[in-house]
Formats: C-alpha cells, sequence, structure tokens
C-alpha cells in the first residue's frame, strides 16, 4: 500500500492525530491536499510558528507564535466542518504539558468528526504519553515514476528533448534524492550550459553522494574491486556470477525473485568486506555502507527512526548492495543490555525487513564471531545463503600472491615464486599475506631495490598470523560449519591446511 492509499484510508477511518516524519514538507503537503480533493474537497489548514495559520484568508494569523491557541481554534469550528489541519514542526512543543494534554483532550473529540491534525517532523520524537494517540505514517522518497514525471516538467520548460536512455539514467542515477534536491542540481546543469547532457549524471550522483553523507548513517562507496581480485573463494565466487543478471527486467518476467543477501562468516582478514565491494563493482550497483553504532541515538524514539530512515533511503536507491560489516558486533547480547529495550527493538525492525522486504536490496553481512549473532539472524529466509570464509589452502594462497603481486610488479610476476610463498605461509590469511608484501616493499625501498623473494620470506617469518594466538576461536569457527550450517566459500571445501591435518 503506498502513502496516497495509507493517509486516505486513516483519514476516513477518522484517526484523529497522524505524525509525519520527513524533510519534503512540499512534497507531503501536496499529496495531502491531492488526497483531501479525493475526498471531496476536505479544506486543508497549514499552521507554522512563525506565520500562525496562512493559505486561508478566514484565519489569517491565527495562533502565530502560540501552539496552543492553534490547537483551540479546532474547537472554535463547527463539528460536521471537514478540515486536515497541518502543523509543521511540532515536534518542539510536544513536551509542554499543555500542548500535550491538548492532543489527548482533542485525540478523544477528534473521533467522532471528520478532522485529522498531521504533525509534520525531519524525525520521530514523541513523548510517552501521546504514543497510544499519534500513529506514525513513513513518507517515502519519490518513486521512479515520480522523478521521471519530474524531470520531463523541468526539460518540457527548456524546450529541450532527451532519449529514452538518458532519461532511465538521469532517473536512476536520481533514486534516493528528494525532488528538491532533483530540481537543485538539474537546474544547476541548466544554468551551466543551458541543457542536460549526458555528463551530468555524474553531478546528480554527487549530489546523491552528499545527501547519504548528511544522514550520517550510511556511507556512499565507490566500489572499483573486481572479482578477479579475490584470491579462492571459488564456490562463493560461483554463486554471485550466477546471480549477475537477476536484478534485470528479464529476470522478473522469467519469475526469480529479487536475491535477498548474503551473511559472510568467517576468520579476520580472509576477503569478507573485499566480497561485498566486488559484488557491488561486478553487478554495477551502488554500494552503501551502514555502521549499524550511527543507528542508535540518545533521544527516546530515536534509534527507532535512524533504522526505518535507514531501511526507506536504502530501499529509495534500489536496486544496490547494502553492506554491513561486522554485524556480531552491533548486535551482540541483544537480548541483555540495559538499554530500556532499544537495541531489541532496532534489532526487530532490521530482521523484519530483512525477512519481508520485496526491494532488490541486495545485503552482505559480515561477522567475525558466530557465538556473538542472534539466532534470528541465521534463519532461515533473512538471507539466500550463509557461507563460511576460511582460512586459504594453499591453492588459494598461490591466488592470493598472484593477485597481488600481478598489481604490484606485473611485468616481473617470474621473479617470484608463486608455489614456494604459499607453502611457505601456512597459517596466513589474505590480510596477512597483503601485509607480509608491503613489510617486504618496505625493506626493499629502504636499501634501494626492488623487493625479492627472500624479503617476503623475511618478512613472512617475523608475522605472527592470527591462526596462531586465536586457535580456538578459528578452530570452533570451522567446526561450525563443517557440521553444515553453512556453505564453504572455498570449492574442495578444505580449511587451513595446518589445521586440516589435525582433522584427519
Amino acid at each position: 500500500m503506498g502513502f496516497s492509499e495509507e493517509f486516505e484510508l486513516l483519514l476516513r477511518a477518522c484517526y484523529p492525530l497522524i505524525y509525519v516524519p520527513t524533510l519534503e514538507e512540499e512534497r507531503l503537503e501536496k499529496a495531502i491536499a491531492d488526497c483531501a480533493k479525493q475526498m471531496g474537497n476536505r479544506s486543508v489548514y497549514v499552521w507554522d510558528f512563525v506565520d500562525g495559520y496562512h493559505d486561508n484568508p478566514n484565519n489569517e494569523g491565527v495562533g502565530k507564535r502560540n501552539p496552543l491557541q492553534a490547537l483551540e481554534y479546532l474547537e472554535k469550528l463547527p463539528t460536521n466542518a471537514g478540515g486536515i489541519f497541518i502543523f509543521r514542526d511540532f515536534q518542539r512543543f510536544l513536551e509542554d504539558v499543555s500542548i500535550s494534554r491538548k492532543l489527548r483532550n482533542l485525540a478523544r473529540s477528534l473521533k467522532a468528526q471528520p478532522k485529522n491534525i498531521i504533525l509534520i517532523s525531519p524525525t520521530v520524537q514523541i513523548p510517552q504519553d501521546l504514543t497510544e494517540v499519534l500513529t506514525v505514517v513513513d513518507f517515502p522518497l519519490p518513486t521512479a515514476t515520480e522523478i521521471k514525471s519530474e524531470i520531463q516538467r523541468l526539460i518540457l520548460s527548456t524546450g529541450q528533448s532527451l532519449s529514452d536512455k538518458l532519461t532511465d539514467e538521469l532517473v536512476r542515477a536520481a533514486q534516493g534524492l528528494s525532488l528538491e534536491r532533483i530540481r537543485r542540481v538539474l537546474s544547476r546543469c541548466l544554468a551551466s550550459h543551458g541543457k542536460i547532457e549526458p555528463e551530468d549524471v555524474e553531478l546528480i550522483l554527487e549530489e546523491k553522494r552528499q545527501s547519504i553523507r548528511q544522514t550520517q548513517i550510511l556511507d556512499y562507496y565507490p566500489a572499483t574491486e573486481q572479482i578477479t581480485d579475490i584470491g579462492g573463494l571459488d564456490n562463493l565466487k560461483d554463486w554471485l556470477l550466477r546471480r549477475g543478471g537477476a536484478f534485470t527486467e528479464r529476470a522478473r518476467a522469467y519469475g526469480l525473485p529479487h536475491p535477498r543477501g548474503l551473511l559472510l562468516v568467517g576468520i579476520q582478514g580472509t576477503g569478507k568486506s573485499l566480497t561485498a565491494k566486488a559484488i557491488s563493482h561486478h553487478w554495477h550497483l551502488p554500494l552503501l555502507r551502514l555502521d549499524v553504532g550511527r543507528l542508535f541515538g540518545g533521544l527516546v524514539g530515536e534509534s527507532e527512526s535512524r533504522t526505518r530512515q535507514m531501511i526507506n533511503l536504502a530501499e529509495a536507491l534500489s536496486p544496490c548492495v547494502l553492506w554491513i560489516d561486522e554485524i556480531d558486533k552491533a548486535f551482540a547480547g541483544v537480548d541483555g543490555r540495559g538499554d530500556g529495550g532499544t537495541t531489541s527493538r532496532v534489532f526487530g525492525t532490521f530482521i523484519n525487513w530483512l525477512a519481508e522486504k520485496q526491494s532488490s536490496v541486495f545485503v552482505v553481512a559480515t561477522a567475525n564471531n558466530i557465538q556473538a549473532l542472534p539466532p534470528e539472524m541465521l534463519r532461515k529466509g533473512r538471507f539466500d545463503e550463509i557461507f563460511f570464509v576460511g582460512l586459504p589452502n594453499q591453492e588459494e594462497r598461490e591466488a592470493i600472491f598472484t593477485v597481488h603481486l600481478s598489481r604490484l610488479r606485473p611485468h616481473n610476476l617470474k621473479n617470484y615464486d608463486i608455489k614456494r610463498l604459499a607453502y611457505e605461509t601456512p597459517d596466513f590469511s589474505g590480510a596477512e599475506i597483503e601485509q607480509t608484501i608491503v613489510e617486504a616493499m618496505h625493506i626493499g625501498f629502504s636499501q634501494n631495490r626492488d623487493f625479492t623473494i627472500d624479503d617476503i620470506l623475511e618478512a613472512a617469518s617475523q608475522m605472527i598470523p592470527l591462526a596462531r594466538t586465536a586457535q580456538e576461536q578459528i578452530e570452533f569457527l570451522q567446526n561450525w560449519a563443517n557440521s553444515g550450517k553453512a556453505r564453504l566459500a572455498s570449492r574442495d571445501g578444505r580449511f587451513n591446511d595446518r589445521i586440516q591435518r589435525q582433522f584427519n
């Protein structure tokens, strides 16, 4: 059900107090006005603290700088007079005892009248004593259809015509932006060179990055990593390659649902984060990174509001990849936290969205400690698949050394005995292999020469890998994966060579 249908239903059901969190006042007020017309031209009243009521000569200036008087005005109207009363920024006054009491009184009296109070606010800030009388309705960002209509309207005013391909690119780039931001960036393009050009798509994308940064919840990552940058993990790569076209209209026509996401569990430094970036690049989808810690705020209801904002933004930007790094740390011990249940509510909202979402948001969550994850996270239906990413075996270490040395010394790759390097680093993760090469480069650079295989082996001999310092944790993870609770990311299913020998 879209916003207009839900909002009109609430009006017809005589919901007296409706709270709509949004930054798009103008667009929301237009949507409310359209609903009012659909219901037989019900009158719309608009109030703000500076000007009082306006847009209606009969009450011009009433309630100016006086929110209580603005509410009392409703009682002066005939009980059978229909009206939708919009109050801007009213969340600032909800803690006032007189305002709170008046709203609760109105919630009783307006149930039998064709009047509705709409509170518009940038965020959800509802005091405890008003939670039972206020109904929160989310106002989503503009859809692709709305964006296309707005772009065509602006272009028509300039006399320019755009190809269908460029129009679709502009719409796709603008998804996730408010209509006001879209108008602003397109006006900037027109002011710059008098027309819209293909190069302007990048300006819209930069506006999108700026918009996402301002939320302080999601980060927009420019992913340049490729699938070929991942050494080993052939099972995982095959799984991803098979789903490369699953976001297309052809896949919908075939009957395929949107891919839901992946949970990558494993040892630190084995390429889980790299995989998230490579998925985004290979599928040509924007990569959004969520730091779950940013969802939690100090005000009542703020954490839940940020969670809904994150979900709305991710869905507005779909199709996209949502990368959640180290999700185990964010929701560890979710039932035992002494925060009044905030973490549990945020977690509940998040996993329900994972299970119910219909949008093309592909979630890639990574975790190092499977014991810290709530059992609900591992239930089927949250993710398409759970993969275990273990320490690389010798063949995979050869691939990892090849990837890094091909990037750093493509013309001298033959000077490095890859097989020997892989054999001499049995407990090393991908990140540790990379750091070993970096250390070897420092050795060579300090002596004004190129680094050699001996430098790499020397650096490796001085490094203590995580497999030795956290052996019990790693063996637990590998036993957990080997019990059939996750698919193995490596094709041959082998674990790290030394630990595998212990199992045999």
